[in-house]
């Protein structure tokens, strides 16, 4: 087998390419050992299990099988060979208005068949935005339902804490009843960041960054956001409604001109600024995500023991991932 694709490897999980000899079939092979998981961690995996078996759609990565043998549980999903969608927009030489009316089309079909099958993914984010392949025009998919939830109906409940924090909505950081408008929130951001390469919500300080949410404290500064058409921005406003009993909903989402009429409504303008923006966006969280792969190894024990003591060249890489994303913030990664 060969390691293929993972977003943030887990402390108890690894994906790996694999084949069905019978037909020749690749997968991706999501490989839990499942000795090392507590009984609320099962619990998660039955749940994360039974929701993927749920969605059949062509923009979420699907669940094929779910095997338990004694110590591992497998996981076998589409093989997705794209990578991910940000990092593919960046490679291009050609990126419009139209292009992320493309992109986030295909991640509101996703989200409205999650809704409709009554499940909430709650974490929607860059890094679970991939393409089926390395080919033109690939499709866009949905992945990771680790926190994603089971709902009846427009269900309104408190159901945890859980997300990434750029990405949460103004009701789960006030611990109020939350279902499905959280994840159009966090579609709001991420069509902001396409359009502009960088997020609506930013602060060094986490504590902050929350009060900006909360507040719905965004805006659209010049120069980047004068050659953004008004139906872009009207629909982010949609989407980054505070009042999620008055957020636009992934349905409506799909018919809102600039999305069902993008030929005619959405720019075809080359958006380069975008582009480089982008990149240094990219790049921060590539470090982020370095730095949490190196805490997670170093702390992917017991939770009464203590961890092993680092290598000093292990402890030296830790260091300067978070001296690396440090630089990063300080030296203004966000275009603005």
């Amino acid at each position: 087998t060969a390691t293929v694709h993972t977003c943030t490897p887990g402390a108890f999980s690894v994906v790996r390419r694999c084949v069905k000899l019978c037909t020749g079939q690749e997968y991706a092979a999501k490989i839990i050992n499942t000795k090392k998981l507590s009984a609320r961690d099962h619990q998660k995996l039955e749940r994360e299990a039974r929701i993927c078996r749920l969605l059949k759609h062509s923009n979420i990565v699907r669940l094929h099988d779910s095997i338990s043998e004694e110590g591992f549980h497998y996981l076998l999903f589409d093989l997705v060979t794209g990578g991910e969608l940000f990092e593919d927009i960046v490679a291009r030489e050609y990126y419009s208005e139209a292009d992320a009316s493309h992109c986030i089309q295909q991640i509101l079909e996703a989200v409205l068949h999650c809704h409709q099958s009554g499940v909430v993914h709650r974490d929607l984010k860059p890094e679970n935005l991939l393409l089926a392949s390395k080919c033109k025009n690939a499709a866009v998919k949905l992945a990771d339902f680790g926190l994603a939830i089971e709902v009846q109906g427009d269900q309104q409940a408190w159901f945890g804490f859980a997300g990434t924090p750029g990405y949460l909505s103004p009701e789960v950081l006030r611990k109020e009843a939350y279902g499905k408008p959280v994840d159009i929130w966090a579609c709001g951001v991420i069509l902001y960041i396409l359009l502009v390469g960088y997020p609506p919500f930013w602060d060094e300080d986490q504590h902050k960054l929350y009060q900006q949410i909360k507040a719905g404290a965004y805006d659209f500064p010049s120069p980047e956001w004068d050659s953004v058409t008004p139906e872009a921005k009207n629909l982010i406003n949609q989407m980054l409604t505070i009042n999620p009993a008055k957020r636009i909903t992934a349905q409506e989402a799909l018919k809102h001109p600039w999305v069902s009429q993008r030929s005619t409504v959405a720019s075809m303008m080359h958006r380069q600024e975008t582009v480089e923006c982008l990149k240094k966006f990219n790049a921060r969280r590539k470090l982020k995500r370095h730095c949490e792969i190196q805490i997670t190894k170093t702390t992917a024990h017991s939770p009464f023991c203590l961890p092993p003591p680092l290598s000093p060249s292990r402890w030296l890489a830790c260091f300067f991932s978070l001296l690396m994303i440090h630089v990063c913030v300080q030296s203004s990664v966000w275009c603005v």
